[in-house]
């Protein structure tokens, strides 16, 4: 999945415009790209690995007549990053391209059921199913074929659809990802991003969920699953292309925070199964495996650090089994005690972290431990040579400060460990199904904390100006203390601290006056009344209490000079949502003071070098 581009126009050649628009979608990241077009001949498709540069040299001269076209630029989820796994795909008998976002749950078994039927598949992808299930259901309507294909894909899907013996027309569908038609004089476009079209055209239509969109040079008629005719009002959009790139968003953070919920959504998509068994289809260890294990230790570095000490305290919860955290970069250069029966989990965005890659050989080298990645980037290295992995499905994350991937690694921290608990029958399978319907709301919380933004904003304004901080939490929100440490540090450049808050009166107490905004996450659970407690303690010696608490909340709220509060939700999900305040705060304070958000000094997305 990443980015989808497609255009019917009355003019040639499309094949310039389908290039400019993946190149629009650059900013999203990608591993390969490619475009289709109708030919004399009929589909013809060209995928290249790598930049778009490469596939923009491969078209060179070819397509010039060309007036129907989709382009894709495609970031792992099935398969490694390859020519074959490139989109678009071509269904096995030549008559149907696709294009495709999101994931398939049952692939398995769709792609099972077609190889029986003969048809032969080409790539590693989840996608490819989908045109060769629009050939087999087509009988001479397109649109009927695709509704007949839609009503069998478990999951999430934006496609756009070519069918040799339909000239001059694209078929768009979505479920849970964006897809949006263009509408322009003599040209009709298809993409899954505004800033795709923003060249050609601002007027828009956002197809909703359950939509499909039938597109011709002369404009685009919508109906629904059923078949129902449906009429959506185009929306002007306003952006600029530069704007646009990031959705209308000031910077890359802020919309990667605003993008969270979907990334939760992504993350648990396929996860859940209709028993609330945990399904983590490339976590390939097996429950003998995950049961001979009597220790876990995870390795990490910053960001992905504090996401392992928040994943310690449900390993511990719920598997019953002794968790060390360490940062990597310690970890390779110490003498741990591992053994085989170990698992070693490598927490890391990029899955090319320098110091967590070297622990992650360490410990399978020299100890025989269960290696385990949690990573967010398919065929990075660490997805490569670990035993097992969960995959975060974040998404490509462009700024620097990690937000959107922080949450995905909290998610499948989280699955891991109810994963790990199954295996070893530490579990009631009532608390199982509790907790697998608690964390199917996560979602909603997460939308609702982001509702915050306009209390954060005025907090920014009080606190910019700061000679520092120091956050506070308990319990799993002591690692979200120190990550809204990390994320001020970061993107402002003020000094910030995380502490348990029980540890404040063993030596940060000192420094406590009014000049220092203490940031205490104070969300019902089994230890706010110790949490409230720790304000009384700051209020005492004239501290300045910024509190994050439920509605209805009177304890501290009374304690606190401002308050955000954010929806209640399970204490054991509490990090998920309790993160999202002190994002916006760390963003809205490096905002006032004219930082570089989305490209801190001297840091880099990836640190691959020790």
């Amino acid at each position: 999945m990443c980015g989808i581009i497609g255009c019917v126009s009355e003019k040639a050649p499309v094949r310039d415009l389908l290039i400019r628009g993946l190149k629009r979608l650059e900013y999203r990241g990608y591993d390969s790209a490619g475009i289709a077009v109708e030919s004399a001949s009929g589909m013809a498709l060209v995928r290249e690995v790598g930049k778009i540069q490469r596939l923009e040299d491969a078209v060179g001269g070819l397509f010039v007549e060309a007036t129907t076209g989709v382009g894709h630029t495609r970031w792992a989820t099935h398969g490694r990053p390859s020519e074959a796994n490139a989109h678009p795909h071509l269904s096995d008998d030549g008559t149907v391209v696709v294009a495709h976002n999101g994931i398939i749950e049952n692939y398995r078994d769709l792609r099972a059921a077609l190889e029986q039927d003969g048809v032969v598949f080409r790539s590693e992808t989840d996608s490819e199913v989908i045109p060769n299930l629009i050939a087999q259901a087509w009988r001479g309507d397109l649109v009927d074929a695709v509704r007949a294909s839609v009503a069998q894909l478990h999951g999430s899907f934006a496609i756009a659809v070519m069918h040799t013996a339909h000239p001059h027309v694209v078929v768009g569908a979505r479920k849970d990802s964006p897809l949006i038609v263009g509408l322009a004089d003599g040209r009709t476009l298809l993409a899954s991003d505004v800033a795709a079209m923003l060249e050609t055209t601002r007027d828009m239509i956002f197809l909703e969920d359950g939509d499909i969109a039938v597109l011709t040079s002369r404009g685009a008629s919508i109906l629904r699953f059923d078949g129902t005719p449906v009429e959506r009002v185009p929306t002007r959009i306003p952006w600029d292309l530069a704007r646009a790139e990031k959705a209308g968003f000031d910077h890359y953070m802020l919309k990667e925070i605003h993008e969270q919920p979907q990334v939760v959504g992504d993350a648990l998509l396929g996860a859940i199964g209709a028993s609330s068994e945990i399904r983590l289809e490339q976590l390939t260890l097996d429950d003998a495996v995950l049961r001979s294990l009597d220790r876990v230790a995870i390795v990490a570095c910053g960001t992905s650090w504090h996401a392992g000490l928040v994943t310690k305290f449900w390993i511990e919860r719920f598997a019953r089994i002794a968790v060390d955290v360490d940062y990597a970069s310690e970890f390779r250069y110490r003498d741990p005690v591992l053994d085989s029966r170990t698992g070693v989990i490598a927490i890391s965005q990029s899955g090319e972290t320098a110091d967590t890659l070297a622990a992650l050989r360490r410990a399978k080298v020299d100890f025989n431990a269960r290696t385990i990645g949690i990573c967010n980037v398919q065929g990075s290295t660490i997805a490569r040579e670990c035993d097992g992995l969960v995959m975060t499905h974040a998404g490509p994350e462009i700024g620097v400060a990690s937000t959107k991937a922080f949450m995905g690694q909290l998610v499948a921290g989280f699955l891991f460990a109810l994963r790990l608990a199954a295996a070893r029958g530490t579990m009631s399978a009532h608390e199982a199904r509790r907790l697998t319907d608690q964390v199917r709301r996560l979602p909603q919380w997460i939308s609702k904390a982001l509702l915050c933004a306009d209390d954060v904003r005025a907090v920014a304004e009080s606190v910019k100006d700061a000679r520092g901080f120091l956050f506070l939490g308990r319990g799993a929100n002591y690692p979200v203390a120190l990550e809204g440490a990390l994320k001020l540090k970061e993107i402002s450049y003020m000094h910030a601290e995380g502490y348990p808050a029980g540890e404040m009166k063993h030596g940060p107490i000192a420094l406590i006056d009014e000049g220092l905004p203490v940031v205490v996450i104070a969300t019902r659970g089994p230890v706010y009344d110790k949490v409230a407690s720790n304000v009384e303690e700051v209020r005492a010696r004239g501290g300045r209490v910024i509190a994050v608490v439920n509605p209805g909340d009177d304890r501290v709220a009374r304690q606190a000079s401002a308050v955000i509060t954010v929806p209640e939700c399970d204490p054991l999900l509490g990090p998920m949502v309790n993160v999202v305040p002190l994002q916006l705060l760390a963003y809205e304070v490096a905002r006032l003071r004219g930082c570089d958000v989305d490209q801190p000094r001297n840091l880099a997305k990836s640190v691959t070098v020790e």
